[in-house]
């Protein structure tokens, strides 16, 4: 178990191990929202621990743990033909273990027209995966709770 262990892990708290900037720019593009636009469901799922909480803080809709997530990733994937991310500014704080992102959405819902959002996500990261993230959203809430 990395420095930061079960009991003194704490969002942005002491006791973090910084990581290399560009991971964190990584995890955010190159696995988590490629894994989204691409909907590949295993490549988003292991971005998280296995306790991970995403709140869409918008609506106050909280995921807890990764079957929680799991089931609004598939309902997510099914809900929507297309869906991008882009057009990112990533602000990271490796001593903290942080990284916030900006950035564009287009998402078609099936058989409908596609939708833009201007979005930002607050990640924080335990053993260099996502242990807490919060999405803020530009429009209505896109990540309801799906069926575990």
């Amino acid at each position: 178990m990395s420095q930061a262990s079960a009991e003194s892990w704490s969002e942005g708290g002491a006791g973090q191990a910084p990581l290399p900037y560009p991971l964190y720019v990584d995890i955010v593009t190159k696995r988590y929202f490629d894994g989204v636009d691409n909907k590949h469901l295993d490549k988003v799922l292991d971005c998280f621990t296995p306790d991970a909480v995403l709140t869409e803080v918008t609506s106050n809709t909280v995921h807890q743990g990764r079957e929680a997530i799991r089931a609004m990733f598939i309902k997510l994937f099914a809900d929507f033909e297309s869906i991008w991310h882009g057009n990112f500014v990533h602000t990271a704080d490796p001593e903290t273990n942080a990284v916030c992102s900006q950035f564009t959405v287009l998402i078609t819902p099936n058989g409908g027209d596609e939708l833009r959002y201007e979005n930002c996500n607050r990640f924080y990261l335990k053993d260099r995966l996502f242990h807490r993230v919060y999405v803020y959203m530009s429009g209505d809430n896109l990540l309801r709770e799906g069926e575990a």
